[in-house]
């Protein structure tokens, strides 16, 4: 069973959210509450994700990011967003966000990416994809250097960096490339490593800044 809390100020989104994931056999809802009682509801519940409001009146979502990644054992945390472009979004990827997604996912569609993000796949909506992260790496383009840093992957290590970057778990990384999913985990940890990153989404913009995704497949 997934546990999720989702944090947002407005009521109605949280009543939404609830309602369709805890639709989910495998999903259960643990809390549904505003920024101001998030770091209590997390400390209280435990939950294995978050679904965090970007923008909140009463407390900055990127302000409780911050605090639930101090934690020794931080839940996974994915951003959400009504903004096709959002200029929190560097900062938020930075600080350890796992994923975004808008607010108006499709229901069908909104259970299956929070079974990705638990599985922890690396999970931008297609709209946040195509403005967000372009528009991140327009304004901190450093092509070369990111080069640089692939270019002291493995064959193999850039394989597993192209497919965590579309998106891909653990599981379904080594399903393609006939691994274990100890094999992976190994070399996800190495692929961080040399990156110098502290997530899988800070690695998948590293590859795109490299031009790894050019003309990779799904």
């Amino acid at each position: 069973m997934i546990r999720v809390l989702v944090v947002d100020d407005e009521a109605l989104v949280r009543f939404g959210f609830t309602m369709i994931l805890d639709a989910a056999p495998d999903i259960e809802v643990v809390a549904a509450t505003g920024g101001g009682e998030a770091l209590a509801a997390v400390a209280a519940h435990a939950p294995d994700l978050v679904l965090l409001d970007v923008r909140m009146p009463d407390v900055d979502g990127l302000t409780v990011l911050a605090r639930l990644m101090e934690r020794p054992d931080p839940p996974v945390v994915a951003m959400l967003t009504t903004f096709d472009s959002d200029e929190y979004i560097a900062t938020a990827l930075r600080a350890g966000a796992s994923g975004f997604l808008v607010k108006d996912t499709d229901p069908d569609e909104l259970a299956r990416l929070v079974r990705s993000l638990a599985a922890g796949a690396v999970v931008l909506a297609p709209r946040v994809t195509a403005t967000v992260v372009s528009g991140y790496l327009h304004r901190h383009g450093e092509h070369s250097a990111a080069a640089r840093a692939v270019s002291r992957l493995s064959t193999r290590e850039r394989d597993v960096l192209v497919l965590l970057s579309q998106g891909l778990s653990n599981g379904d990384i080594g399903s393609r490339l006939h691994l274990s999913v100890g094999t992976v985990k190994d070399h996800v940890s190495a692929v961080l490593a040399k990156l110098d990153v502290g997530s899988r989404v800070q690695a998948a913009l590293w590859a795109q800044r490299a031009g790894l995704l050019d003309g990779a497949h799904t």
